[in-house]
């Protein structure tokens, strides 16, 4: 009875690593990656590459707590950023991102995905980006990182396990940051880009699974 106790216990303890890891997929901080044109800029971590899809003015200035981020100018309708990895071997994917315009850039966005290369974006949600002006907290690279600025949101079953997944934060209105009408010259800029994702269990973790299920009944039977 005691062996039996002890090969649930490392089975279930194995399990608990397994569902406790959550890696990054890749992650854009641009302080390495400065972007200085359209793209394609690689990813810090992980592998992917990013695009500001704009015609704009491409620059770099200052990120949310940090030296560096992605900006461009001349936004309009259906003007993205847009975000290329690999989800292959992930599930339950997320996405993280900062994000911010001047008072006359952008403040109307949907998040995109596309399952099939860039045949077709879904859109994930809508929303809103704060001016970074007064009244609100400034972008600085020696403070911290501004909370309100940062959004989070889950993908979906259709962005797991997909050898070329794609993200976009898209343009959805001519509405700009402070109420008016985006100008040619208002800017929109993004910072620490984060998609993370759980490993899928391979067949070997699954059979583990079995393996802690049927000592464990069997433990309790005995």
């Amino acid at each position: 009875m005691k062996n039996r106790f002890v090969v649930g216990a490392i089975a279930a303890l194995s399990l608990a690593g397994m569902a406790s890891a959550r890696p990054d997929i890749a992650i854009w901080t641009f302080e390495t990656s400065v972007p200085t044109t359209a793209g394609p800029h690689a990813a810090e971590v992980g592998t992917g590459s990013a695009f500001a899809n704009t015609g704009g003015v491409i620059s770099n200035p200052v990120g949310n707590g940090s030296v560096e981020s992605m900006s461009s100018t001349a936004w309009d309708l259906g003007d993205n950023y847009e975000f290329r990895t690999s989800s292959t071997g992930y599930q339950n994917i997320s996405i993280t991102w900062d994000q911010t315009s001047s008072n006359t850039g952008p403040r109307d966005f949907n998040l995109q995905i596309s399952t099939n290369g860039g045949g077709s974006y879904s859109t994930i949600m809508g929303y809103m980006v704060l001016a970074n002006a007064a009244p609100n907290t400034v972008w600085s690279s020696g403070g911290g990182r501004l909370p309100e600025y940062t959004f989070t949101a889950s993908l979906g079953i259709a962005a797991a396990n997909l050898a070329d997944l794609r993200i976009r934060f898209t343009q959805s209105s001519t509405v700009s940051a402070n109420g008016g009408t985006v100008a040619g010259t208002g800017t929109d800029r993004v910072d620490n880009v984060q998609i993370s994702g759980d490993l899928i269990p391979t067949p070997g973790a699954l059979a583990l699974a079995g393996v802690a299920g049927l000592v464990g009944f069997r433990r309790r039977r005995s």
